[in-house]
């Protein structure tokens, strides 16, 4: 009798179902998928309550990140600059007014927007009108020196520019957008439309549009903010925006590195993760995006990342809002519209053609990051493993 005892007992557990196994196996099971190489697939697990690694598989091993890029520029983005920073854009007179004629020229100088439109440029042409001024006998010029004049990042490829982001710019309006064409000369542009925004606020402009740089000694007669660096992030990575994550990286070189250049912004980027010690073995940081075929991080930088921003409720807050929800809103909108992940994980997606990610949080239980690389990766079944996956540690959060 206690022989057949013992012999229900050994199938019941033969049965029982995949949840009792261990986390780990569990996980191990849910990110094994045909056409994506368990070599080329970095992942981990942290417990945010106690800060220790549940599962890891090749958590060392330098991948190209995709859009995962973007979680090293929000963090950044939030340690250098604060939540609370705003791009701005000026008008800068050079000349002096007479009645109501500027005697000179005005220059619109950029800072970096990537938000920036013709609301944007109609708020500044009011702002002249109230102070009087109705025709301008010089100039309307378009200033882009506070970054270089770089319109791609390195590593793209070349169908990536226009098609992946607009030309790079410090001054772009509408991104970029003027007269039913992507314009390649953005400050150019942005000119050209200020001075059309100008001329339906009433101000008349005797002169022709160009690009120039303001003077030192010019006179600022106007200015316009962007939605606090919150706000934007929470544009960035939801959608996933690449313009915007490369003039942010360009902005972090411009305020707090070596001027307003990409790699003086990935050198910003990469002495913020260093600084927090997040491991930085193996990683590269060459553009903003993630649109670099020369990035590379690894899963326990991400996790490193994530688990440092946890722990900082000012960032946490600022990230938390900003990460994608699943079945909810921006690029995972489409994605775990059911089941436990539903609206419990937030996290920053990545597809490129070598590579897919997807690294963030399950509810305030797990900081996860799985990346998977391939030549090319398979998008249908990386995206079904990183699924399964969070599947799992939403079912044990």
């Amino acid at each position: 009798m206690r022989r057949v005892a013992l012999v229900a007992v050994a199938a019941l557990v033969l049965a029982a179902p995949a949840s009792a196994a261990p986390l780990a196996q569990r996980l191990a099971r849910a990110i094994a998928v045909p056409h994506v190489a368990p070599g080329a697939t970095g992942a981990i697990v942290v417990d945010l309550t106690t800060g220790r690694a549940l599962f890891d598989q090749n958590p060392d091993l330098p991948l190209v990140p995709a859009s995962n890029e973007k979680l090293a520029v929000s963090y950044a983005a939030l340690k250098e600059l604060g939540p609370s920073y705003r791009f701005r854009t000026d008008v800068i007179g050079s000349g002096h007014q007479e009645g109501a004629v500027w005697r000179g020229n005005l220059v619109l100088k950029g800072y970096g927007d990537p938000t920036l439109t013709s609301t944007g440029l109609g708020k500044l042409a009011a702002e002249l009108k109230a102070e009087g001024i109705r025709e301008v006998s010089g100039r309307v010029l378009g200033d882009e020196s506070w970054f270089d004049g770089v319109r791609t990042a390195p590593g793209w490829k070349a169908s990536f520019y226009i098609q992946e982001s607009a030309p790079l710019s410090a001054l772009m309006v509408d991104r970029d957008w003027y007269e039913h064409h992507v314009a390649t000369q953005p400050a150019l542009a942005a000119a050209g439309r200020f001075k059309q925004v100008l001329r339906a606020h009433g101000i008349v402009v005797d002169g022709p549009v160009g690009t120039g740089v303001a003077a030192h000694t010019g006179l600022s007669l106007a200015e316009v903010v962007s939605e606090p660096l919150v706000d934007v992030l929470r544009f960035m990575d939801r959608q996933s925006d690449n313009l915007t994550a490369e003039l942010m990286l360009k902005t972090l070189g411009a305020e707090a590195g070596a001027g307003g250049t990409t790699a003086a912004g990935a050198a910003v980027v990469r002495r913020a993760l260093a600084e927090a010690e997040i491991p930085l073995t193996g990683v590269r940081i060459v553009d903003g995006s993630g649109l670099s075929a020369s990035d590379r991080l690894t899963a326990r930088a991400l996790g490193a990342l994530l688990v440092d921003v946890w722990h900082d409720t000012a960032l946490r807050r600022a990230l938390w809002a900003a990460l994608p929800v699943a079945g909810r809103n921006g690029t995972l909108e489409d994605r775990l519209r059911k089941g436990p992940a539903h609206g419990v994980v937030r996290a920053k997606t990545g597809t490129t053609d070598e590579a897919s990610a997807l690294s963030g949080y399950v509810g305030d239980r797990f900081a996860f990051a799985v990346l998977q690389n391939g030549r090319p990766v398979s998008w249908t079944w990386a995206r079904k493993a990183q699924d399964r996956f969070v599947t799992v540690l939403a079912a044990a959060a």
